[in-house]
């Protein structure tokens, strides 16, 4: 009896972890979906302008401190390819923390459009 106990608990455990991973990628998806187009620009400013500057040029405070890259410098941008940049959006680099939980792959493409365009 005891046994069944345990295993009942255990496999009620492991349904509602399911569950749970199952509802966050339905709404991950649902995001993704939505009516709403995805504004880059927008994303830039709220998450990475702190330490890169709206500007892209990272002359901020917190740029200065973290050493933050200098998006728009054209030898930096000719150089890098999309693939580097999306995946330290997606996984971060050095002081950068990883975005790619809370940003689907189609934004973190957008954003690397955006990034793209700031060069000069």
């Amino acid at each position: 009896m005891k046994q069944i106990r345990k295993l009942s608990i255990l496999i009620g455990g492991i349904v509602a972890a399911c569950a749970v991973v199952f509802a966050s990628v339905l709404i991950k998806s649902a995001t993704a979906n939505s009516a709403e187009p995805f504004d880059a620009a927008a994303t830039y400013n709220s998450k990475c302008a702190k330490c890169h500057g709206r500007d892209g040029r990272s002359k901020t405070t917190r740029g200065r401190l973290t050493h933050s890259r200098d998006l728009t410098k054209s030898d930096w941008q000719d150089d890098v390819s999309d693939e580097r940049i999306y995946n330290s959006i997606s996984n971060g680099k050095g002081k950068m923390h990883s975005f790619k939980k809370s940003l689907t792959d189609a934004q973190i493409n957008s954003l690397v459009s955006y990034v793209r365009s700031l060069k000069r």
